[in-house]
Parts: C-alpha cells; sequence; structure tokens
C-alpha cells in the first residue's frame, strides 16, 4: 500500500477494523446501500466494500474530511464504494432519501449532544424498515465508566472541548427508541469499545 502526500491514515482504523467486520458480516448480510456516518480517514470505507461486494457502500463526512476520503477511494477503485457525500447530521435533508443500513464509528463521543440527537433522527427518517445502524465506538454503562483508561480518554475530550465526550448506551438507547429503532444486540469488542446495533422498527 502506498501512502500519498496528504492522505489520512489512522492505526486504529486497522486495529479495529476486523472485528467490527465480524458484526457488520452479521447485520448487513444482504444486498442494498449502506450510509456511512463519518467516514473519517476513508480506510473503513474502501476496507468495508472490498469485504462486503454484496453491498454498495456510501462514505460521508464533513467538508474537511472529503479530500482525504477521496484519495483512499481513488487508490481503491471499488465499483461499490460511491463518491463520499458532505453530511452535516443538523442539515435537513440529508443527501440520501432512504438506505438498507448506516454504519458510523467513532463519531458519538466527537460529535455534541445535539448533533448526536439529530443523526439519530437523521438514521431514522432514512433507514428502510427492517434495516440496521450499528454504532461502534467507547460507551458508558449506566453512567459509570467501562474502564480507566475510558475515564481518562473522556477527560481528555472534554478538555479538548467541552461539548465532547463518552455517551451513555441508555441515552442513546432513548434517542434510538425515539427514532423508531430497537436496540437488538449489544456487542463488546477490544480494547474497552462495543458496536451497538439498532434495527429499524
Amino acid at each position: 500500500m502506498r501512502f500519498e502526500p496528504g492522505k489520512p491514515y489512522s492505526a486504529a482504523c486497522d486495529q479495529n477494523r476486523d472485528p467490527i467486520l465480524a458484526v457488520l458480516r452479521r447485520y448487513l448480510d444482504r444486498p442494498g446501500t449502506i450510509l456511512e456516518i463519518g467516514s473519517g480517514t476513508g480506510q473503513h470505507a474502501v476496507y468495508f466494500g472490498a469485504a462486503l461486494p454484496h453491498l454498495d457502500w456510501q462514505p460521508s463526512d464533513v467538508p474537511a474530511h472529503l479530500p482525504g476520503i477521496r484519495l483512499w477511494l481513488e487508490e481503491a477503485a471499488l465499483p461499490n464504494v460511491a463518491e463520499p457525500l458532505e453530511l452535516d447530521v443538523r442539515r435537513t435533508p440529508w443527501p440520501v432519501q432512504a438506505v438498507d443500513g448506516v454504519y458510523s464509528a467513532n463519531t458519538a463521543h466527537i460529535m455534541h449532544w445535539p448533533d448526536v440527537e439529530a443523526m439519530f433522527e437523521g438514521v431514522g427518517r432514512v433507514l428502510r424498515p427492517g434495516g440496521c445502524f450499528c454504532l461502534y465506538g467507547p460507551f458508558n454503562e449506566d453512567g459509570e465508566f467501562t474502564s480507566e483508561s475510558n475515564a481518562r480518554f473522556h477527560m481528555s475530550l472534554r478538555m479538548r472541548d467541552p461539548g465532547m465526550g463518552i455517551r451513555d448506551k441508555g441515552d442513546l438507547d432513548r434517542l434510538a427508541g425515539a427514532a423508531g429503532l430497537e436496540l437488538v444486540e449489544d456487542v463488546v469488542m477490544p480494547v474497552n469499545n462495543f458496536t451497538l446495533v439498532w434495527r429499524k422498527r
């Protein structure tokens, strides 16, 4: 793999991609279009697009990240991974009208809480009935950190931006319920992370 000038790279994406893929294989097992919210570097888009050729993968992110995502997509040249879309979760309508699944990794703790609310509302609008929303990241349980490292990470986020922080599973599930989503699995992942999977009722 060559690294072009300015091509973004995240070691964490390489480390977590296979455990996440194992979950996605179970829940995104039928042909359809998957919206990735917050594609970041673009690494997951190309890896999952290659591993799941039955899916049409739609990356999205804020404008600043789109050029880096395009570098990964241009190198991979996958027929089932689309040009990344600009997506501001707070702005309606979203640039996609209906999708068969939604995936997002390490976004809920970076977004401010009103943005997290907007993300779930938007997922509820665009996700077709029976489709799944798979959300990966560190989460609290019953208001408690699940590890000391997550507590330190939360404090580092708050120092960087008081609006950021690790979210509680219960709070997210309430947003999901209001958006017409039902929790179907809470998957324990490596390095004190989880993948939460909701299905559209």
